[in-house]
């Protein structure tokens, strides 16, 4: 079995996580934001915002993971929209999103709260799932940009350049 058996099995499985994932972290920052909204029971007005960067950055990821998806199964190996490039470019600004709004997340809270003994936050729960699934998407993103940036030295090695597929 051969990389490219991988690739074309790893890429849905691997897309799939990070819209699943990306869909949980949207409902949860969107639910916030609504409360937020709602009732303005947030801490701080810093509170509020990375919350709903958090919610920008999951509904990046979503729409554009899905488009990338749906592109990559209508044309995996012939498409420039499903190039090395284009996932290292999409990728790229996934994976710097997903860390300024995970590591903004996990400084308002500390490093996360113990919901038993705090009484400041209202969402104490929420904001430590919220901090939970940010760092997962993170590292998800991450371990994509790794393998599709090792699939792209090895086309340009090939002498296919980065605007190859990566199968």
């Amino acid at each position: 079995m051969g990389i490219d058996t991988h690739v074309r099995r790893g890429h849905p499985i691997t897309f799939g996580l990070i819209i699943l994932f990306g869909i949980i972290e949207l409902a949860l920052a969107a639910w916030l934001t609504a409360k937020f909204n709602t009732l303005h029971n947030e801490r701080s007005l810093t509170e509020r915002d990375r919350v709903r960067f958090t919610l920008f950055t999951s509904t990046w990821t979503v729409f554009f993971s899905s488009l990338i998806v749906v592109l990559f199964w209508h044309s995996p190996d012939g498409s420039v929209l499903t190039s090395v490039l284009s996932h290292i470019v999409f990728l790229g600004f996934s994976w710097l999103m997903w860390t300024a709004s995970a590591a903004a997340v996990t400084e308002m809270l500390g490093g996360g709260l113990n919901c038993k003994t705090q009484d400041v936050y209202v969402y104490c729960n929420q904001l430590n799932a919220l901090e939970g699934f940010a760092w997962l998407e993170w590292l998800l993103v991450t371990f994509a940009i790794v393998v599709v940036l090792v699939r792209g030295i090895s086309a340009a090695r090939r002498g296919d350049g980065y605007g190859g597929s990566l199968v």
